[in-house]
């Protein structure tokens, strides 16, 4: 080869090398092509996991590389992550007998150091908000890199409602367990702007932790955890016809009152801000509500809306906006993991860009996910985490950047609740919710030309059946094969 043609091919390879690594080490974003989906090491993907209670830094009790490894050898890629201003009780909040987020008692690493005045609630010295905690920091950074290093994104939710008594009992912030002065007549103004001397440690908190994950590469920023829960404003119910309860959780729909937005868009300020002088910015998602709700006005500098509990709808009402629309959490159901599966495969057949479990099988000393014994309102297994993977594969075989909600294709499906994804001309991703053990008739109107069809099992990732396909244009009919726990297809278009 001549030398000119040698230095010409090892300058196309420098730079093929050098476009690969900036795009290994640019942030996680919303794709430019299909803002639904992230654009994430070079590569257009969804997010999807079954996660632990998002104690793994502050409770030295949970082995993370262990944690990140099961998600990653799962095939799942994210998970969340309470950061240190809010913390649980052990064997007591929400009925979690084994829960990651409420350490054992005086174990709780926060990020602030403990002061030499006993007295903390849950153990130990209380806390001095005035001084940072170099363990704790030196733990977040080990563990955002170990989840780097497993291709795992992390949703680092700043802040949380308190939700009652209980939790606010051992809150840093809580004046009985810091030597700053916090003083707060009620808890409930905690995430507002009149919250007295704490609005200023929230903000140091908040630049604080934008400052030390200014080198991570795989870092979403959620500004809190239902604030809704709080300060709740009712805007709508699930089921208008209830006799009783009607304006109860969980039929209920909230969102947060005037006073948690205006703390809200100070902490979005607070992230924007302190970025103008690192190198790169992160992704903020905004935590709207439960359930599904058409969006009236986001937070200024939002990427990504969060929505807890939710129904499809919660994509279909908002899929204009071109945001990332994410099932934030679920986990409330019970122990059996169908449901959080087909709440899975609904959500993100509908053009969601991503899923969040809440996982009992992750539980202090069971940080591979194999406590599988009765533990709180969920569910949460080994079995359901591969099969969330088996999603995650099946979104990951389709060009996601060109994918986006499809509602014509499906004409009619029999006794099932159709949701489909395509790119209009020659691929279709359709998930079928329902039960249907004799088979049945699915009606579509496509082009006409040359397809292949691949019927899927949810469960087990298997292909029920492959098989040609040759519609003349217009409204056709495929046969469903018999399926229990809903079911899958992909359409190719070959000619």
């Amino acid at each position: 080869m001549p030398a000119a043609i040698r230095a010409l091919a090892a300058s196309a390879l420098a730079l093929t090398l050098s476009v690969s690594l900036a795009a290994q080490t640019e942030p996680i974003a919303l794709d430019p092509a299909n803002p639904h989906y992230f654009l994430y090491r070079g590569k257009t993907i969804a997010l999807i996991t079954s996660g632990e209670h998002y104690g793994a830094v502050i409770n030295p009790d949970v082995d993370f590389k262990l944690y990140l490894a099961t998600l990653h050898a799962d095939g799942l890629n994210y998970t969340r992550l309470f950061p240190g201003s809010y913390v649980e009780v052990p064997a007591k909040s929400f009925g979690i007998q084994r829960n990651d987020l409420a350490p054992e008692p005086g174990k709780f690493l926060a990020p602030w150091v403990r002061s030499e005045t006993l007295g903390y609630a849950g153990g130990g010295n209380k806390f001095d908000l005035d001084h940072w905690n170099p363990a704790y920091f030196a733990r977040l950074h080990n563990f955002l890199a170990e989840a780097e290093r497993q291709g795992i994104v992390v949703e680092i939710s700043l802040f949380s409602s308190q939700y009652g008594e209980p939790q606010w009992a051992v809150s840093p912030f809580n004046p009985a367990n810091n030597v700053n002065n916090t003083t707060l007549a009620d808890w409930k103004k905690l995430e507002t702007v009149e919250n007295g001397k704490i609005l200023a440690y929230q903000e140091q908190y908040t630049r604080k932790l934008a400052h030390e994950t200014a080198a991570f590469s795989n870092v979403i920023f959620e500004l809190q955890n239902e604030p809704w829960s709080d300060r709740p404003k009712l805007v709508d119910v699930i089921n208008p016809y209830l006799f009783t309860g009607r304006d109860q959780y969980p039929n209920s729909v909230e969102l947060p009152d005037e006073l948690s937005i205006a703390w809200q868009t100070k902490v979005a300020s607070w992230i924007v801000d302190e970025e103008k002088s690192l190198p790169h910015s992160h992704l903020i998602a905004q935590n709207y509500t439960n359930f599904r709700f058409p969006i009236r006005q986001l937070i200024p500098g939002i990427s990504i809306v969060n929505f807890h509990y939710a129904y499809p709808e919660a994509v279909t009402l908002n899929y204009g906006l071109g945001k990332a629309i994410a099932y934030d959490e679920t986990g409330f159901l019970g122990p059996d993991d169908a449901a959080y599966r087909r709440q899975a495969w609904n959500f993100m057949l509908s053009g969601g860009g991503t899923f969040d479990g809440l996982d009992y099988s992750f539980t202090p000393g069971h940080s591979a996910g194999d406590d599988t014994a009765p533990n709180g309102p969920g569910g949460g297994s080994p079995t359901f985490r591969k099969q969330l993977g088996i999603l995650v594969q099946f979104l990951g075989s389709f060009p996601l950047h060109r994918m986006h909600l499809d509602p014509h294709t499906v004409v009619h499906a029999d006794a099932a609740v159709p949701r489909v994804l395509s790119d209009g001309s020659t691929t279709w991703a359709i998930y079928l919710d329902g039960r249907n053990e004799a088979g049945s008739d699915l009606k579509l109107d496509l082009p006409s030309g040359e397809f292949t069809v691949d019927w899927l099992d949810v469960t087990t990732g298997k292909t029920l059946q492959h098989a040609a396909f040759h519609p003349n244009g217009g409204k056709t009919t495929l046969q469903v094969p018999p399926y229990l726990a809903g079911i899958a297809l992909r359409i190719t278009r070959t000619r």
